[in-house]
Protein backbone atom coordinates (compact mmCIF):
# COMPACT_ATOMS: atom_id res chain seq x y z
CA UNK A 1 0.00 0.00 0.00
CA UNK A 2 1.31 3.86 -1.12
CA UNK A 3 1.62 5.68 1.70
CA UNK A 4 1.55 9.47 1.09
CA UNK A 5 2.97 11.97 4.02
CA UNK A 6 1.52 15.05 3.73
CA UNK A 7 3.91 17.91 3.91
CA UNK A 8 1.60 20.68 4.86
CA UNK A 9 -2.15 20.79 5.90
CA UNK A 10 -5.10 23.19 5.26
CA UNK A 11 -6.59 25.47 7.28
CA UNK A 12 -10.68 26.21 6.75
CA UNK A 13 -10.51 29.02 9.21
CA UNK A 14 -13.88 30.37 10.90
CA UNK A 15 -16.34 30.95 8.12
CA UNK A 16 -16.33 30.86 4.42
CA UNK A 17 -18.32 33.83 3.79
CA UNK A 18 -15.51 36.46 2.14
CA UNK A 19 -17.43 39.85 3.60
CA UNK A 20 -16.94 37.75 7.15
CA UNK A 21 -13.57 37.03 6.49
CA UNK A 22 -12.80 41.09 5.86
CA UNK A 23 -14.62 42.08 8.80
CA UNK A 24 -13.24 39.61 11.18
CA UNK A 25 -9.95 40.12 9.56
CA UNK A 26 -10.29 44.16 10.90
CA UNK A 27 -11.74 42.45 14.03
CA UNK A 28 -8.78 40.46 15.52
CA UNK A 29 -6.41 43.03 13.66
CA UNK A 30 -7.07 45.40 16.01
CA UNK A 31 -7.64 43.28 19.07
CA UNK A 32 -3.84 41.92 18.46
CA UNK A 33 -2.83 45.22 18.16
CA UNK A 34 -4.32 45.99 21.17
CA UNK A 35 -3.12 42.72 22.88
CA UNK A 36 0.43 43.09 22.61
CA UNK A 37 0.80 46.60 23.06
CA UNK A 38 -1.30 46.58 26.65
CA UNK A 39 1.00 43.25 27.80
CA UNK A 40 4.19 44.48 27.09
CA UNK A 41 3.18 47.88 29.16
CA UNK A 42 2.00 45.93 32.06
CA UNK A 43 5.29 43.98 32.03
CA UNK A 44 7.65 47.10 31.15
CA UNK A 45 5.91 48.98 34.07
CA UNK A 46 6.48 46.12 36.51
CA UNK A 47 10.06 45.42 35.51
CA UNK A 48 10.91 49.48 35.77
CA UNK A 49 9.07 50.56 38.74
CA UNK A 50 9.86 50.21 42.27
CA UNK A 51 7.01 50.28 43.87
CA UNK A 52 5.64 47.31 42.46
CA UNK A 53 8.32 45.10 43.00
CA UNK A 54 5.77 42.47 44.63
CA UNK A 55 5.50 39.11 44.59
CA UNK A 56 2.07 39.80 43.04
CA UNK A 57 3.12 41.83 40.20
CA UNK A 58 5.68 39.32 39.57
CA UNK A 59 3.54 36.69 39.02
CA UNK A 60 1.27 39.02 36.63
CA UNK A 61 4.37 40.23 34.44
CA UNK A 62 5.13 36.69 33.76
CA UNK A 63 1.07 36.04 33.04
CA UNK A 64 1.37 39.09 31.10
CA UNK A 65 3.83 37.74 28.99
CA UNK A 66 3.06 34.30 28.64
CA UNK A 67 -0.47 36.20 27.61
CA UNK A 68 1.18 37.83 24.55
CA UNK A 69 2.98 34.77 23.66
CA UNK A 70 -0.23 32.63 23.32
CA UNK A 71 -1.51 35.05 21.51
CA UNK A 72 1.17 35.12 18.97
CA UNK A 73 1.42 31.43 18.29
CA UNK A 74 -2.27 31.62 16.18
CA UNK A 75 -3.61 35.44 15.98
CA UNK A 76 -0.97 36.18 13.42
CA UNK A 77 -1.47 33.17 11.46
CA UNK A 78 -5.18 33.83 11.32
CA UNK A 79 -5.48 37.39 10.44
CA UNK A 80 -3.10 36.78 7.43
CA UNK A 81 -5.22 33.96 6.39
CA UNK A 82 -8.64 36.08 6.57
CA UNK A 83 -6.99 37.78 3.17
CA UNK A 84 -5.91 34.18 1.36
CA UNK A 85 -7.64 31.78 -0.33
CA UNK A 86 -4.98 29.20 0.35
CA UNK A 87 -4.94 28.47 3.99
CA UNK A 88 -2.59 26.12 4.09
CA UNK A 89 0.32 25.66 6.66
CA UNK A 90 3.47 23.45 6.20
CA UNK A 91 3.67 20.34 8.96
CA UNK A 92 6.99 21.50 11.19
CA UNK A 93 4.13 24.79 11.47
CA UNK A 94 1.48 22.98 12.23
CA UNK A 95 3.58 20.63 15.18
CA UNK A 96 5.30 24.02 16.38
CA UNK A 97 1.49 25.64 17.22
CA UNK A 98 0.98 22.21 18.55
CA UNK A 99 3.74 22.36 20.88
CA UNK A 100 3.86 26.38 21.90
CA UNK A 101 0.20 26.03 22.28
CA UNK A 102 0.14 23.49 25.27
CA UNK A 103 3.47 24.91 26.43
CA UNK A 104 1.99 28.64 26.64
CA UNK A 105 -1.36 27.15 27.92
CA UNK A 106 0.49 24.69 30.71
CA UNK A 107 2.22 27.34 31.85
CA UNK A 108 -0.15 30.24 32.27
CA UNK A 109 -2.31 27.29 34.29
CA UNK A 110 0.50 26.77 36.68
CA UNK A 111 0.91 30.71 36.79
CA UNK A 112 -2.68 30.54 37.73
CA UNK A 113 -2.51 28.86 40.35
CA UNK A 114 0.92 30.70 42.14
CA UNK A 115 -0.92 33.51 41.97
CA UNK A 116 -3.77 31.81 43.81
CA UNK A 117 -1.44 30.96 46.44
CA UNK A 118 0.10 34.34 46.66
CA UNK A 119 -3.76 35.43 47.19
CA UNK A 120 -4.20 32.82 49.82
CA UNK A 121 -0.71 33.66 51.59
CA UNK A 122 -1.22 37.42 51.44
CA UNK A 123 -4.98 37.19 53.04
CA UNK A 124 -5.08 34.05 55.60
CA UNK A 125 -1.12 34.25 56.86
CA UNK A 126 -0.45 38.16 56.26
CA UNK A 127 1.80 38.27 59.38
CA UNK A 128 4.06 35.33 57.33
CA UNK A 129 3.52 36.58 53.69
CA UNK A 130 7.02 37.97 53.32
CA UNK A 131 8.67 35.31 54.77
CA UNK A 132 6.75 32.74 52.69
CA UNK A 133 6.72 34.35 49.51
CA UNK A 134 9.87 34.96 49.05
CA UNK A 135 12.20 35.93 46.33
CA UNK A 136 13.02 32.50 45.83
CA UNK A 137 9.48 31.10 46.56
CA UNK A 138 8.42 33.15 43.47
CA UNK A 139 11.43 32.02 41.57
CA UNK A 140 10.98 28.86 42.12
CA UNK A 141 6.83 29.19 41.41
CA UNK A 142 7.98 30.68 38.03
CA UNK A 143 10.26 27.96 36.98
CA UNK A 144 8.02 25.23 38.11
CA UNK A 145 5.48 26.66 35.93
CA UNK A 146 7.60 27.07 32.81
CA UNK A 147 8.97 23.41 33.98
CA UNK A 148 5.31 22.31 33.32
CA UNK A 149 4.24 23.98 30.80
CA UNK A 150 7.36 22.84 28.30
CA UNK A 151 6.55 18.93 29.55
CA UNK A 152 2.93 19.43 28.66
CA UNK A 153 3.73 20.64 25.31
CA UNK A 154 6.56 18.26 24.67
CA UNK A 155 4.37 15.14 25.81
CA UNK A 156 1.85 16.62 23.16
CA UNK A 157 4.54 16.86 20.41
CA UNK A 158 5.77 13.53 21.36
CA UNK A 159 2.63 11.77 20.32
CA UNK A 160 1.66 13.81 17.33
CA UNK A 161 4.79 14.08 15.70
CA UNK A 162 5.13 10.08 14.81
CA UNK A 163 1.72 9.75 13.57
CA UNK A 164 0.94 8.97 10.47
CA UNK A 165 -0.84 11.06 7.77
CA UNK A 166 -1.61 9.77 4.68
CA UNK A 167 -5.23 11.28 3.52
CA UNK A 168 -7.30 13.88 4.73
CA UNK A 169 -5.41 17.08 5.43
CA UNK A 170 -7.91 20.02 6.04
CA UNK A 171 -8.30 21.14 9.71
CA UNK A 172 -11.75 22.46 10.13
CA UNK A 173 -10.45 25.83 12.52
CA UNK A 174 -7.71 28.53 12.55
CA UNK A 175 -4.80 26.77 13.83
CA UNK A 176 -3.40 23.39 14.46
CA UNK A 177 -5.43 21.88 17.13
CA UNK A 178 -4.37 19.15 18.87
CA UNK A 179 -7.71 17.09 18.97
CA UNK A 180 -8.42 18.26 15.34
CA UNK A 181 -5.01 16.91 13.81
CA UNK A 182 -5.27 13.54 15.42
CA UNK A 183 -8.23 13.25 13.57
CA UNK A 184 -6.44 13.45 10.04
CA UNK A 185 -3.86 10.50 11.41
CA UNK A 186 -4.38 6.98 9.78
CA UNK A 187 -4.77 4.76 12.68
CA UNK A 188 -7.60 4.64 15.02
CA UNK A 189 -7.78 7.85 17.17
CA UNK A 190 -9.75 6.66 20.08
CA UNK A 191 -7.04 5.77 22.33
CA UNK A 192 -4.92 8.76 21.20
CA UNK A 193 -7.58 11.41 21.91
CA UNK A 194 -8.67 9.21 25.84
CA UNK A 195 -4.49 9.63 26.32
CA UNK A 196 -4.98 13.23 25.31
CA UNK A 197 -7.91 14.09 27.57
CA UNK A 198 -5.93 12.49 30.29
CA UNK A 199 -3.05 14.10 29.53
CA UNK A 200 -4.62 17.73 29.36
CA UNK A 201 -6.87 16.56 32.39
CA UNK A 202 -3.99 16.22 34.85
CA UNK A 203 -2.76 19.73 33.87
CA UNK A 204 -6.25 21.68 33.86
CA UNK A 205 -8.03 19.63 36.48
CA UNK A 206 -5.46 19.54 38.98
CA UNK A 207 -4.74 23.35 38.13
CA UNK A 208 -8.35 24.38 38.43
CA UNK A 209 -9.08 22.14 42.12
CA UNK A 210 -5.82 23.51 43.62
CA UNK A 211 -7.21 27.22 42.74
CA UNK A 212 -10.45 26.17 43.98
CA UNK A 213 -9.30 25.04 47.43
CA UNK A 214 -7.19 28.45 47.66
CA UNK A 215 -9.65 30.40 46.84
CA UNK A 216 -12.36 28.57 49.21
CA UNK A 217 -10.13 29.68 52.21
CA UNK A 218 -9.72 32.91 50.71
CA UNK A 219 -13.56 33.76 50.94
CA UNK A 220 -14.08 31.59 54.60
CA UNK A 221 -11.39 33.69 55.72
CA UNK A 222 -12.96 36.96 53.92
CA UNK A 223 -16.35 35.86 55.56
CA UNK A 224 -14.70 35.87 59.10
CA UNK A 225 -12.66 39.55 58.86
CA UNK A 226 -13.73 43.28 59.19
CA UNK A 227 -15.88 44.42 56.29
CA UNK A 228 -13.14 47.16 55.28
CA UNK A 229 -10.66 44.21 54.90
CA UNK A 230 -12.87 42.17 53.41
CA UNK A 231 -14.04 44.73 50.37
CA UNK A 232 -10.34 44.93 49.64
CA UNK A 233 -9.25 41.14 49.58
CA UNK A 234 -12.48 40.37 47.14
CA UNK A 235 -11.98 43.17 44.67
CA UNK A 236 -8.35 41.67 44.11
CA UNK A 237 -9.83 37.73 44.73
CA UNK A 238 -12.74 38.85 41.87
CA UNK A 239 -10.34 40.26 39.35
CA UNK A 240 -8.13 37.02 39.62
CA UNK A 241 -11.29 34.67 39.57
CA UNK A 242 -12.60 35.98 36.37
CA UNK A 243 -9.62 35.60 34.51
CA UNK A 244 -9.65 31.81 35.92
CA UNK A 245 -13.26 31.56 34.80
CA UNK A 246 -12.50 32.93 30.95
CA UNK A 247 -9.37 30.90 30.74
CA UNK A 248 -10.18 27.22 32.32
CA UNK A 249 -13.56 27.31 31.08
CA UNK A 250 -12.94 26.80 27.30
CA UNK A 251 -9.76 24.76 27.57
CA UNK A 252 -11.42 22.39 29.86
CA UNK A 253 -14.33 22.27 27.41
CA UNK A 254 -12.25 21.69 24.01
CA UNK A 255 -9.37 19.38 26.16
CA UNK A 256 -10.83 17.27 28.79
CA UNK A 257 -14.78 17.13 27.94
CA UNK A 258 -15.01 18.13 24.45
CA UNK A 259 -18.36 18.96 22.69
CA UNK A 260 -19.38 17.67 19.27
CA UNK A 261 -20.39 20.89 18.03
CA UNK A 262 -17.67 22.55 15.56
CA UNK A 263 -18.67 26.11 16.04
CA UNK A 264 -18.36 25.83 19.48
CA UNK A 265 -15.24 24.39 19.55
CA UNK A 266 -13.92 27.34 17.34
CA UNK A 267 -15.92 30.29 19.79
CA UNK A 268 -13.84 28.59 22.60
CA UNK A 269 -10.73 28.46 21.00
CA UNK A 270 -10.52 32.12 19.66
CA UNK A 271 -11.80 32.65 23.34
CA UNK A 272 -8.60 31.65 25.25
CA UNK A 273 -6.71 32.50 22.28
CA UNK A 274 -7.55 35.59 21.38
CA UNK A 275 -9.79 37.33 23.89
CA UNK A 276 -8.49 36.41 26.75
CA UNK A 277 -5.30 37.72 26.59
CA UNK A 278 -6.85 40.98 25.91
CA UNK A 279 -8.96 40.64 28.96
CA UNK A 280 -6.48 39.83 31.09
CA UNK A 281 -4.35 43.05 31.01
CA UNK A 282 -7.44 45.06 31.40
CA UNK A 283 -9.12 42.97 33.78
CA UNK A 284 -5.89 43.48 36.19
CA UNK A 285 -4.96 47.27 35.06
CA UNK A 286 -8.56 48.79 35.53
CA UNK A 287 -9.05 47.23 38.75
CA UNK A 288 -5.61 47.93 40.51
CA UNK A 289 -4.91 51.50 41.22
CA UNK A 290 -1.12 50.91 41.45
CA UNK A 291 -1.22 48.99 38.27
CA UNK A 292 -2.42 52.77 36.76
CA UNK A 293 -0.30 54.70 38.45
CA UNK A 294 2.79 52.74 38.00
CA UNK A 295 1.75 53.30 33.69
CA UNK A 296 1.23 57.05 34.60
CA UNK A 297 4.80 57.30 36.02
CA UNK A 298 6.07 55.20 32.69
CA UNK A 299 3.95 57.31 30.60
CA UNK A 300 5.86 60.61 31.89
CA UNK A 301 9.06 59.49 32.62
CA UNK A 302 8.82 58.54 28.60
CA UNK A 303 7.41 61.95 28.10
CA UNK A 304 10.43 63.55 29.57
CA UNK A 305 12.89 61.24 28.11
CA UNK A 306 11.76 62.55 24.71
CA UNK A 307 11.68 66.20 26.00
CA UNK A 308 15.46 66.17 27.12
CA UNK A 309 16.93 64.63 23.82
Amino acid sequence: MLTIVLSEFVLLGLCHSWNTQILLFVIFLVLYLIIVPGNIVIVTSIITDPHLYSPMYFLLANLSFVDMWLSSITTPKMIIDFLREDKTISFGGCMSQVLFVHFAGGTEMVILVAMAYDRYVAICKPLHYTTIMSLQRCIGLVAIAWIVGFVHGMSHLGVIVQLPFCGPREIDSFFCDMPLVIKLACIDSDNLDSLMNIDCGFVAVTSFILLLISYTHILVTVHRSSKSGASKALSTCTAHITVVVLFFGPCIFIYVWPVSATWLDKFLAVFYTAITPLLNPAIYSLRNKEIKDAMKRFKSYCINSKANI
